[in-house]
C-alpha cells in the first residue's frame, strides 16, 4: 500500500495518544468502547461472539500499531524479535487471567481505584505515544 514505517510509527503514535487520553480522562471512547449501532446489533443476535467485549483494546488500531511498532524496533535480531513475542504472549496470559477475575477484581479495587489505575497506565502509555511519533519524525527526517 505504500505505508512507510515512519508514517506506521506516527500513526501508531497518534491511536495510542487517543486511548492515553480517554485513560487519563477516565471516560470511554470508541476505541474502547463499543458504538450505540454496535450494542444494538449485538443486542439482537443469538450469538455472543457478535458483541466486541475487549477487542478494541486487546487486537484494537492502538494495540496493533504498537506490536508492529514494537516488532519493527528488532529491526531483524532474532534474539529481540523473540522477546517481542514473548512479551506480546506473556501480555495476553495476563489479560486471560485479569479477564477471568475481573468481577472479584473490580470489586476489590472499586471505582477509585480502576480510574488511578487507568489514568497512571494512560500517562505510561501517553509517554509511549509521544516516543512512537518522534521516532517515525525523525526517521522521516522531518525532526532531528
Amino acid at each position: 500500500m505504500g505505508i512507510s514505517l515512519p508514517a506506521l510509527r506516527t500513526a501508531g503514535g497518534i491511536l495510542l495518544m487517543l486511548v492515553a487520553i480517554d485513560l487519563v480522562f477516565a471516560r470511554p471512547s470508541g476505541i474502547s468502547s463499543t458504538t450505540v449501532a454496535e450494542t444494538n446489533e449485538a443486542e439482537g443476535r443469538d450469538g455472543i461472539s457478535v458483541f466486541p467485549l475487549a477487542t478494541p483494546l486487546i487486537a484494537g488500531a492502538g494495540s496493533i500499531g504498537a506490536a508492529i511498532l514494537m516488532f519493527a524496533r528488532a529491526d531483524g535480531d532474532l534474539g529481540r524479535e523473540i522477546a517481542v513475542v514473548g512479551t506480546l504472549l506473556a501480555v495476553m496470559a495476563i489479560t486471560l487471567v485479569l479477564l477471568l477475575v475481573a468481577s472479584r477484581l473490580q470489586r476489590f479495587v472499586g471505582v477509585t481505584g480502576q480510574n488511578v489505575i487507568s489514568r497512571v497506565i494512560g500517562i505510561l502509555l501517553a509517554a509511549l505515544a509521544v516516543q512512537f511519533v518522534f521516532d517515525g519524525l525523525r526517521a522521516a527526517g522531518i525532526a532531528g
